[in-house]
Formats: structure tokens, sequence, C-alpha cells
């Protein structure tokens, strides 16, 4: 596997890297034989140590983000995160593996204090493949975000997902 370490108002010591590398490495145990790459982006934020995890596993997106005191310990509940998304999509992350279709997901954009003005602060480009519903559920699940955009492989258009406030998904088709 893979592993790009990067830091953010911080300098990545030799002990951080292989910790981080060694921790992230667990993760290669559930997926046999397949392609994957891990992101880890440590960063120190008023005080907080963030560790934000993103690994690729033939296409589809497992995301763990922690912040606590300790830079170690954010390391261990940003990898817990993603073992716990595994084990609870299981079957379904083994049946996507099996399947034709990749995804490429879209990362979370950061807010920052809002100026008086709203103003386009960042833009984000992205592959859209095709799935299904169901899978666009799956992922933004995995991500851990509140909206999917994807291109819907029964109508061929560009669809979006959303988690409701009642807990339940909405599905946004566009029309023109």
């Amino acid at each position: 596997m893979q592993v790009t370490i990067v830091g953010k108002n911080l300098e990545i010591t030799d002990a951080l890297r292989q910790y981080a590398e060694k921790k992230v490495a667990k993760v290669e145990k559930f997926f046999e034989q397949a392609s994957m790459e891990a992101q880890v982006t440590m960063g120190l934020e008023r005080g907080k140590h963030i560790v934000e995890v993103t690994i690729s596993v033939d296409g589809l997106l497992l995301r763990g983000e922690e912040k606590t005191g300790d830079m170690y310990a954010s390391i261990d509940g940003a990898v817990e995160k993603i073992e716990r998304q595994i084990h609870k999509y299981k079957t379904r992350i083994n049946r996507k593996l099996r399947g034709i279709n990749q995804v490429i997901a879209v990362s979370p954009q950061t807010q920052e204090a809002e100026p008086a003005e709203p103003q386009i602060v960042r833009t984000k480009r992205f592959a859209v493949k095709p799935m299904s519903v169901e899978e666009a559920v799956m992922q933004m699940d995995l991500l851990g975000h509140d909206f999917y955009v994807f291109a819907n492989s029964e109508t061929d258009e560009v669809n979006v997902v959303y988690r409701r406030k009642d807990g339940n998904f909405g599905l946004i088709e566009p029309e023109f």
C-alpha cells in the first residue's frame, strides 16, 4: 500500500511517520489483492491534533477524521473509524469490489469563518462515475458526508443524494 503523509502547520517527525504507516497498514488485512492508496493529513489547529485518513481501495473511498489533544491518539481514532466503517459495510464493500463500477468521491469542503458577503472560496473538480442510488448512499455514509453527487446508472443523469433531518435520505434529480 502506498501511504502519503502530509503535515499542516506541523513538521512530521520520523516517529510520527512510522506510527501512521504502521496503523494505516492494518487496514490492508481487510482487503485481499486490492489496489490501495492512503493519504494521512496531520495538522495542528487551536491546540487540537487533527488527523484525516483517506484510503482508496479500487475506487472505493474510506475516510476517518479525529481531533484530540495527542497526535498518536488522533491517528488511532481515525484508523478505528475506518475499521468500524469496514465492519459495518463489509458485505456491501465486498460486493462492490467484485463489481464493475468504480467511484471517485467528493471530498468535504472546509469552511472557515464566513466573510460579510458569501463568496466562492474553493472549487472542486471530480470524475463522476455511474452508480446506483443505493451505492451512492453507501458511499455518502462511508465518507460521513451529508450529501453526495453521482451519475445515476439508470437515468444517465447527475443526481444528488442527501441525508434528511428525519434520518432518511433524499434524492435530487434535475429537470431540464
